[in-house]
């Protein structure tokens, strides 16, 4: 812990201004940041908590901290600028991704793999990355014990796949998913179910026929 607290100095210069667009700098923290240097990253930039804060939060010492934040903060300054994002879809991805959602909620997995190419990549941020055929990532929605269901929407003005849980008496946004859509198949998923916090800081999220 002397050589954490020695290594790294009182004060960082932030690398993520919250100007990049709130949406646009998490997800560089999702893909970019290992998840003790992003929650650090997190905490303090975004939610502006005190060191002692967050160290008591991640399981960490002041120091730790620190240093996460250090790592974290070099890494997201030297890495470089990610593609732009189209937020606009044509009517053809629209019916995709409407086909999509509706075959997912029916459970029918069968029908949903006609609408994915083949050697179509998953990314399901802090769980898994490679193929979609060599992961369980149907079964693992399915075994859910939460009531859940899909729907499309927007999040900052990018259209994407919402899930959505079943609270007392109404259906919330609780992740996003892109999906990249090629020659009216998908090609890629980004499934972001295990980072849930990134829908309550979006700037806007809306979700078509959400009942």
């Amino acid at each position: 812990m002397a050589e954490e607290n020695a290594a790294v100095p009182d004060s960082v210069p932030a690398a993520v201004p919250v100007s990049l667009g709130i949406r646009s700098a998490i997800e560089r923290l999702v893909l970019i940041l290992p998840p003790k240097e992003r929650a650090s990253v997190l905490l303090k930039e975004v939610f502006d908590y005190s060191l002692e804060e967050i160290a008591e939060l991640v399981g960490s010492s002041v120091g730790g901290v620190k240093a996460a934040l250090n790592r974290g903060r070099t890494k997201l300054a030297t890495a470089p600028d990610p593609p732009r994002i189209s937020r606009t879809r044509n009517p053809e991805e629209i019916r995709v991704l409407q086909l999509y959602v509706e075959r997912f909620n029916r459970r029918d997995w069968d029908s949903l793999r006609e609408l994915i190419s083949a050697d179509a990549q998953l990314r399901v941020a802090d769980a898994f990355a490679g193929r979609l055929a060599d992961s369980p990532y149907f079964s693992n929605y399915e075994r859910w014990s939460m009531p859940w269901k899909l729907a499309l929407g927007e999040v900052d003005g990018e259209t994407l796949v919402i899930v959505l849980r079943r609270d007392v008496d109404t259906w919330t946004p609780c992740a996003a998913v892109r999906l990249n859509v090629t020659a009216q198949q998908i090609d890629r998923i980004v499934d972001y179910a295990h980072c849930p916090w990134m829908i309550p800081i979006a700037t806007s999220v809306v979700v078509a026929n959400p009942s």
